[in-house]
C-alpha cells in the first residue's frame, strides 16, 4: 500500500513543500513557490536521513536544504527540518492531497 506524507512551511514569503510517495518506490519532491526544485526517486520505502537542496528564487539566490528522518513513531514516522538562512526550522507535516 502506497504511503503519503506532506510537510509545508511558508518562509521569508515563500512557499516550501515537502512530498513524500512511498511504497515499491518511494518518490520524494521539493517544491519551493509550487515549482519542482529536486526530485528523489529509489526502489523501496527509501533510505533515512534524506536531504534535498534547493534555492529560494531572490536576487541573488538563497540557497535552502529540507532533511527527512524516520522518528520511530507509528502516528508520524517520517520529520521533516528546513535549513535555510543559517538556521533551521521544522516542518509540519500536512494531510497529503
Amino acid at each position: 500500500m502506497r504511503q503519503r506524507y506532506s510537510f509545508h512551511v511558508d518562509w521569508a514569503g515563500h512557499s516550501v513543500t515537502v512530498n513524500v510517495r512511498s511504497g515499491w518506490i518511494t518518490e520524494t519532491e521539493l517544491l519551493v513557490d509550487g515549482k519542482e526544485c529536486a526530485f528523489h526517486r529509489v526502489h523501496g520505502h527509501g533510505s533515512y536521513p534524506l536531504t534535498l537542496s534547493g534555492q529560494l528564487p531572490e536576487d541573488p539566490p538563497q540557497p535552502l536544504a529540507v532533511t527527512l528522518d524516520r522518528t520511530g513513531r507509528a502516528d508520524h514516522p517520517l520529520a521533516c527540518v528546513l535549513a535555510v538562512a543559517g538556521g533551521e526550522q521544522p516542518m509540519p507535516e500536512h494531510t497529503a492531497r
